[in-house]
């Protein structure tokens, strides 16, 4: 196969994939016109998985990869007074994982992003719906927010 052939047919994506040795970031940046976001998604995992912001600052997700993605709060994952967020808007851990598995419900696509602000410091625990460990995900895409006053 020749090779210029063969990187035109894969397009930007692919190139940024095949090169490897680029940051997320970076990446994100050069494919997604440089908006600026907070976590990143890979195929499988937040990146980062974990991090910190203040109370009062958003925090914005943005989808980094091919996949499409959503962020839910573990309910039990919340602390004391803070509210549910998730994509979509759900009210509850249950209403958003039905909703993504009935119609792709709170799913957001390449480039697109979601943004949350903490009211209530402490630490809150995230996951992506498709990759919950529920018997229908992998179970390897989960993150952390850490909120300071």
């Amino acid at each position: 196969m020749r090779r210029r052939a063969y990187l035109a047919g894969v397009g930007a994506t692919g190139v940024a994939a095949l090169a490897g040795c680029t940051a997320l970031a970076d990446t994100a940046d050069d494919l997604f016109g440089g908006e600026p976001y907070d976590i990143g998604m890979s195929r499988h995992s937040f990146e980062p998985e974990e991090y910190e912001t203040t109370v009062g600052d958003p925090v914005v997700w943005k989808n980094t990869s091919e996949a499409d993605h959503t962020v839910t709060a573990y309910e039990d994952g919340l602390p004391e007074g803070a509210s549910f967020f998730a994509s979509g808007g759900y009210e509850t851990e249950a209403e958003a994982s039905d909703a993504y598995w009935n119609n792709f419900g709170g799913a957001f696509s390449t480039g697109e992003t979601y943004e949350h602000t903490f009211e209530v410091p402490g630490t809150y625990a995230y996951y992506c719906v498709p990759h919950e460990k529920d018997g229908r995900g992998d179970g390897r895409m989960m993150g952390l927010v850490h909120v300071e006053e």
